[in-house]
């Protein structure tokens, strides 16, 4: 069955190298089975979506309201639940306990398919403006005061305040990120493992959301 979303994990950065001996840099994905844990409809919810879960976890971690969902289905328990809303045509094929494999018959992975990569970026803690913005710097001469410093704010009398949104300094990374039109290198179905080209949001056992690229209406065919 195709599932337009895949969730994996992280695993880190290696190279491998095409037929004409170019080094390719890429992210190896480990995809995580999936299982759907609610089909919402609208007589029911409102609106059409697959609930589908994965990781699986003590009860101890889950609260009792999370345990009572999964349980009264006899599912497995679950740490993370995340949903995507289909139409209702294709929800239809789906059924609770389903178990959506990554690779395989239905999946949309395959060679040279381009992706979206969305993932929580890494945390970098309080920054300052030039590393947070890419801010210029003030003079590096001897007597200067102002090498890093973020400069004026605002004028005093007029507007006598600080615009909302002015870069400044913060905490810096930690945030969802989506990075685009990344190609797939390479799928390993038996492994349930993908390359992808280039590097994607976030930690080495990160968890992240694999879609294809959507083709817009007035996309340009080449």
């Amino acid at each position: 069955m195709s599932f337009p979303r895949l969730i994996g994990r992280k695993r880190g950065m290696t190279q491998v190298f095409t037929e004409d001996g170019s080094a390719v840099p890429v992210t190896v994905v480990e995809l995580l089975p999936l299982t759907v844990t609610q089909v919402k409809t609208e007589q029911n919810d409102g609106y059409t979506a697959i609930q589908v879960g994965f990781v699986q976890a003590k009860a101890k971690h889950l609260t009792k309201a999370r345990q009572q969902h999964l349980l009264k289905n006899n599912l497995p328990l679950l740490r993370k639940l995340k949903e995507v809303r289909l139409p209702v045509a294709e929800a239809e094929s789906f059924k609770i306990g389903d178990v959506i494999q990554p690779v395989g018959d239905g999946s949309f992975l395959s060679e040279g398919l381009l992706i979206h990569v969305t993932g929580k970026s890494i945390g970098k803690g309080f920054q300052g403006n030039t590393k947070r913005w890419n801010h210029g710097r003030g003079p590096m001469s001897h007597g200067s005061k102002s090498h890093r410093l973020p400069g004026s704010i605002g004028a005093g009398t007029t507007p006598g305040r600080v615009f909302k949104g002015l870069q400044m300094a913060g905490k810096m990374g930690n945030e969802q990120v989506t990075v685009r039109n990344l190609k797939v290198i390479r799928v390993i179905s038996e492994k349930n493992v993908v390359l992808i080209k280039g590097a994607v949001p976030g930690v080495e056992g990160g968890l992240l959301t694999i879609q294809p690229k959507a083709e817009r209406w007035n996309q340009p065919k080449y």
